[in-house]
């Protein structure tokens, strides 16, 4: 492989702890390998050029650790982000793997886990904050119900949201420089997920009590799961100023939940979404959540890693192309129409404006009978993806 596409922190790269750390299992296989530890994980994700890890509480500090073990743990994982000089930029809560979150966290119809997932969450922003993160995403995992009678949908709606505004006057009281970024998912593992897509999330949002701390971290699996367009979804909110965190990952449609390595699978869109990312200059982190193959030993893990990094830096360098393309370029030119003469309207309401909008005669058949040369351009940008322009 060239050095052409060799990844540096200033990329701003991240991995999670769960990601390389991935034994392999899956639901009808053990574990084909020992996968990376907190630390080693660290060490080696440095070696390639990474900015940071993002952590679970439980992916660095076992549920049933005494307070001790807790802080000896904590303190050997910050020995080596210093040794190392990498970043701790997100963190988050492991709310659905021990059987207490069976049938859900914020949204149980138990009062006991639903004070439970506040104090563990509360705990993990804890952890995240020592760690020096500025964003904690929450997702739901076990937000949801196979059985639709077993849970007033409204009623788990309202305990959604007073978990999360609890989770926000909990870091204001604490003084933490942190943010939230709501995480959604259509199924997997449960049958169905309360808000389960990003635009979902960006409805609830403005309900809270402080909307400000709180935006969305879309990821590319879990709005193709369900045949959406993760560009769409991602354009949506960086409109709305409410893109705080990404998941990068790969998906095949209507599949369950794969994570497969980051431009694996479909290139097309993954390179609208680097240039989505790129020419609205998204500042955040570049968070791989993914896992390799489960045919992979360590040396594999390692290839998946830089493979996801160097994904990213081909299309983004393929967006370049794109961009200074003159062909295409001119082509988007004319797409906008600039030509159009709308005399005293410019699409901001005001009486007059409206006056002038009434008195335009619209000759439809001939706007109608316009090409626009969509098919020219698409073959143009295959051309440009494929490497042969």
């Amino acid at each position: 492989m060239t050095n052409h596409y060799q990844p540096a922190p200033s990329d701003r790269f991240t991995f999670g702890l769960w990601t390389v750390g991935n034994p392999g299992r899956d639901p009808f296989g053990e574990p084909v390998r020992t996968g990376y530890s907190p630390v080693e994980a660290v060490k080696m994700l440095a070696e390639l050029g990474a900015y940071g890890v993002c952590l679970h509480d439980n992916d660095l500090v076992p549920i049933d650790a005494t307070l001790q073990q807790r802080d000896q743990i904590v303190n050997r994982f910050k020995q080596a982000l210093a040794e190392t000089g990498m970043k701790v930029p997100m963190a988050t809560v492991n709310l659905f793997t021990h059987p207490v979150f069976k049938d859900g966290a914020f949204t149980s119809n138990d009062p006991r886990v639903r004070a439970y997932a506040l104090q563990k969450t509360t705990a993990a922003i804890d952890l995240g904050a020592e760690l020096g993160a500025s964003i904690f995403v929450l997702w739901g995992g076990r937000e949801g119900t196979e059985v639709d009678a077993s849970k007033d949908a409204v009623e788990s709606m309202k305990r959604y949201r007073e978990s999360v505004n609890y989770l926000c006057e909990y870091v204001i009281d604490s003084k933490y420089d942190i943010k939230f970024a709501l995480e959604a998912k259509p199924n997997e593992p449960r049958g169905d997920l309360y808000v389960p897509t990003t635009g979902a999330m960006l409805g609830l949002i403005p309900t809270l009590d402080h909307p400000e701390m709180v935006g969305v971290n879309p990821e590319v699996a879990h709005e193709r799961m369900a045949g959406l367009n993760f560009y769409h979804a991602v354009a949506q909110a960086l409109e709305s100023g409410k893109l705080f965190h990404i998941d990068l990952n790969d998906q095949k449609p209507g599949r369950f939940d794969q994570d497969l390595r980051f431009g694996s699978e479909d290139v097309k869109n993954n390179f609208f979404l680097v240039k989505l990312l790129e020419d609205y200059n998204y500042q955040g982190p570049l968070h791989f959540d993914a896992h390799a193959y489960r045919t992979e030993d360590l040396e594999g893990v390692r290839e998946f890693a830089k493979g996801c990094m160097r994904s990213y830096l081909i299309l983004k360098e393929k967006v370049k192309r794109f961009n200074s393309d003159p062909e295409i370029q001119e082509l988007l030119q004319q797409l906008q129409h600039l030509d159009a003469d709308l005399p005293g309207f410019d699409f901001r309401y005001s009486a007059d404006k409206h006056q002038a909008l009434k008195a335009i005669r619209f000759d439809r058949d001939q706007i109608a009978a316009k090409g626009l040369a969509y098919e020219k351009l698409d073959q143009l940008t295959m051309e440009i993806i494929l490497g042969v322009r």
